[in-house]
């Protein structure tokens, strides 16, 4: 049985395409690594930058703390409603720019109705930086890298 033909694209249009899917996809999976186990959650990013860059919200006691602490290499991967696919690879960093928090901060009613003040010492953003982003659309079973801005 063949499935549908895929709806060609450009490697120009690689990176406009994986930013609709992260667009509508809105909750990507997290994948850690705990010792020898991978575990994966959904997570609800606070912040996306235009290079691929996701911010993450996280509370310290929550078990992706520890996992990211002892390694900090993640992959988050984005599935739209047309089962397109985004998959960054990258390496997770706690922020620590007060600048960039205070603005997650301002524009998040989530976390300020549920944590109080960026200062509550649960609180943990994670910056995602990415090394790899790789787009796949449907029925293709192809991934294709995304070029990243040096």
């Amino acid at each position: 049985m063949s499935g549908p033909t895929p709806k060609p694209f450009t490697k120009e249009e690689l990176p406009s395409l994986a930013r609709n899917v992260i667009q509508r996809a809105k909750f990507p999976q997290l994948a850690t690594i705990d010792g020898d186990q991978p575990r994966v959650r959904p997570v609800s990013p606070v912040r996306v930058d235009d290079d691929f860059t996701i911010y993450v919200a996280n509370l310290r006691s929550y078990g992706k703390t520890h996992e990211i602490a002892a390694n900090p290499k993640v992959e988050l991967n984005y599935l739209d409603d047309d089962h397109d696919q985004v998959r960054i690879t990258g390496v997770a960093e706690v922020l620590t720019d007060s600048a960039i928090l205070h603005e997650i901060w301002e524009h998040n009613a989530l976390l300020r109705r549920y944590l109080g003040s960026p200062d509550n010492p649960e609180l943990i953003i994670y910056r995602i930086r990415p090394n790899r982003v790789r787009f796949m659309r449907e029925w293709a079973l192809e991934y294709h890298d995304v070029p990243l801005s040096e």
